[in-house]
């Protein structure tokens, strides 16, 4: 009788410490699965931002290359130094300014 018994505990150990260790095993992968679904979502923002750094890297050279054009100057002289022709007529929307006006307000 004292055979079984002992048998019967030592099944019971076993199984508990073998339900804890699938437990452990089951929080694992299940740890490392969000792991690499948050990894796979990181690398697709790296490589959207990558593409637009590229873009964006592409435009700057094609300006350099035109740095030293007429028209290069024109667009400068106008866009951020806001000069005009002679003779030239500009002619301003007040709505446009307001908005524009509030957004580098904002910014700031």
């Amino acid at each position: 009788m004292k055979n079984k018994k002992s048998k019967r505990k030592g099944f019971k150990l076993r199984n508990i410490i073998l339900l804890v260790l699938i437990l452990y095993i089951g929080k694992t992968f299940l740890g490392q699965g969000i792991l690499m679904k948050d990894l796979k979502n990181r690398k697709l923002n790296e490589e959207q931002e990558i593409s637009q750094l590229k873009e964006e890297i592409r435009e700057l050279q094609e300006e350099i290359k035109t740095k030293d054009s007429l028209d290069f100057v024109e667009k400068v002289a106008r866009e951020d130094l806001g000069m005009v022709k002679p003779r030239e007529i500009v002619y301003i929307d007040k709505n446009k300014a307001k908005d524009r006006n509030h957004f580098m307000n904002f910014r700031k």
